[in-house]
């Protein structure tokens, strides 16, 4: 018996299993089985078998290597190359800009230290897939730099992806803490990573109204929120050419004396809040007409303080148990606390009235309750009482925000600027990623200005590429499908997650039975695809080696899937 491979046009050969027979002198042969469904390399083998050629298992001819991870490097890879993010850093390929992507992706896989990123690359294909294999910590500080002195030119190009004119700009500022005394964004503020009395530097984020980053600028670390905010109206003017702009900001953000200044730019618009004074101010006049929220949540009313604005009037009965339930625990520890201060004057442990004030102020200004108390201290005695008309009139505006705006009611309706405005949570998920372990964006180990700046626009290329790749990973992760139900809901209520989403999170499942993932348990998912590096055994120094990569398993082929679908 033989194998015979007949050649078929342009249809692949036709693969039979013949043997030869004699009939009287001559020689003929007949067709055994038809093996056509079976590949060349399957039919060879057959055929050496019945030559008698002996056989040898692979693992006998040839060995592995190394095995490096790949799969979540090559997911990262290939959402880069669908955002384009080459052409993004730079028209021209140079060694600055694979030393740049290699960094971004490296930060999405695992952030470390620059020196340690190097040390990494023989442990995944990153530095194979890059081009940055042989690159050390020295080089990849000064493509930090060439990255710096590109950062305006990136983030112009980002605007024109995904701003436009008349649309909506979230803006936000946060802060992380530094390591090191030397440079000199870094100074002590207000620390929104409770570090407090450390050093620290501020950085404000632009994204659009998605939640996608755009432009990130760096601040000393005793810049408050409102000072940063002209400068993102400039940078979004002229920098980014933008004639018409909406700019979503918190009450702590864009403050009446921002306003003014808005006021005075053409083409910009903003959504932002009154803070709790400027609510009491409205109540206390009659502008706000609290039994209007007896039969509604929301109302839109004016007032002469604030000309040319709509205010729209918001109550959330769930907020205000919850603020009411959280008074209530206050108010009683501050008493709790306060009864062992009247104990310790009662017992002569505490005489001096400078002291008892001093003890008395530390208990009140801890429990932030000191509004709420009237106390009378004199050199024996020490007595305290809860202001029942104050907790009163502050119970009464328990869950009521007030949101302003200048933009007519023609351009957009009240629920529709309520909806707007809470779009600022997009900000706080994109500082929340940052900061975590995903990111890593703290502490800040740079030490001159330039680098921490570099350093903070690293990190937000990052979330870039994350962000994209997050969206279009959300049928695989915990993640909320349903988004168009969000734009439809009740703009006051809290925002809920779909039926569908909720039972993900309760059964840790996706519908077709296979776990639900976190953004970073699905890479490690994907890591779990190795490249194989293999050579023939007693091979000679200079033969050619081979790699052979994990076969995807379904799970990870739709993750790959997914990528392909990112469009900017």
């Amino acid at each position: 018996m033989y194998i015979d491979i007949v050649p078929n046009r342009s249809s692949p050969p036709a693969i039979l299993l013949r043997e030869s027979f004699r009939e009287g002198k001559k020689i003929l042969k007949r067709t055994i089985a038809n093996l056509s469904a079976l590949s060349l390399s399957q039919a060879e083998a057959i055929r050496a078998v019945l030559k008698g050629k002996p056989l040898a298992a692979v693992d006998e001819v040839f060995e592995i290597i190394r095995s490096r991870a790949h799969g979540a490097v090559d997911a990262i890879r290939l959402a880069m190359e669908h955002l384009r993010l080459s052409a993004l850093l730079g028209r021209e390929a140079c060694r600055e800009r694979d030393l740049v992507l290699a960094m971004i992706a490296a930060r999405v896989l695992d952030p470390q230290s620059k020196l340690a990123t190097t040390r990494s690359w023989e442990h995944s294909t990153l530095g194979e897939l890059f081009g940055v294999s042989d690159a050390d910590e020295n080089e990849l500080y000064a493509a930090l730099d060439w990255l710096r002195e590109r950062q305006a030119v990136i983030e112009q190009r980002l605007a024109k992806r995904h701003l436009h004119e008349g649309g909506r700009v979230l803006y936000d500022l946060s802060s992380s803490y530094f390591e090191g005394e030397s440079c000199p964004l870094a100074a002590r503020g207000y620390s929104r990573d409770g570090k407090k009395g450390l050093l620290q530097v501020n950085y404000g984020l632009l994204t659009d109204a998605r939640g996608c980053p755009v432009a990130i600028s760096a601040f000393a670390g005793n810049t408050t929120d409102p000072e940063t905010l002209m400068a993102q109206v400039d940078q979004l003017q002229h920098d980014f050419a933008l004639q018409s702009v909406i700019l979503v900001g918190d009450r702590g953000m864009i403050s009446q004396t921002q306003v003014e200044a808005l006021r005075e730019r053409a083409g910009v618009a903003w959504i932002t809040a009154l803070k709790s004074g400027a609510i009491r101010q409205l109540a206390a006049a009659g502008t706000l007409q609290m039994d209007l929220f007896d039969e509604r949540n929301l109302f839109e009313c004016t007032d002469e303080d604030f000309p040319g604005e709509r205010l729209i009037a918001c109550r959330n009965p769930q907020l205000a148990k919850l603020r009411a339930a959280k008074r209530r625990q206050l108010l009683a520890a501050t008493t709790t606390e306060l009864e062992t201060v009247q104990r310790m004057v009662a017992n002569g442990r505490l005489k001096d009235p400078d002291k008892i004030g001093v003890r008395v102020g530390r208990v009140i200004n801890k429990y932030k309750m000191a509004k709420h108390v009237v106390l009378d201290i004199t050199a024996t005695q020490f007595v305290f009482h809860i202001d029942e008309e104050s907790v009163a009139a502050e119970a009464a505006l328990d869950g009521l925000y007030v949101i302003r705006t200048p933009l007519p009611v023609a351009q957009v309706s009240s629920a529709e600027v309520v909806l707007h405005y809470k779009g600022l949570s997009h900000v706080e998920a994109a500082f929340r990623s940052l900061k975590s372990d995903d990111l890593q964006i703290r502490p800040i180990y740079h030490h001159t200005e330039e680098r921490v700046r570099a350093h903070l626009f690293l990190c937000m290329l990052a979330y870039y590429v994350k962000w994209h790749m997050g969206e279009a990973w959300r049928s695989l992760l915990f993640a909320d499908e349903d988004q168009e139900r969000l734009t439809q809901r009740d703009p006051v209520a809290p925002a809920t997650r779909s039926d569908a989403a909720l039972e993900k999170v309760a059964s840790k499942r996706l519908a077709d039975g296979s776990p639900a993932h976190s953004f970073r348990t699905l890479l490690n998912e994907l890591a779990t695809i190795v490249r194989n590096t293999c050579r023939r055994k007693q091979a000679s120094a200079d033969e050619a080696l081979f790699n052979i990569d994990t076969t995807p398993n379904p799970k990870q082929q739709t993750a790959f899937d997914l990528i392909k679908t990112i469009r900017v």
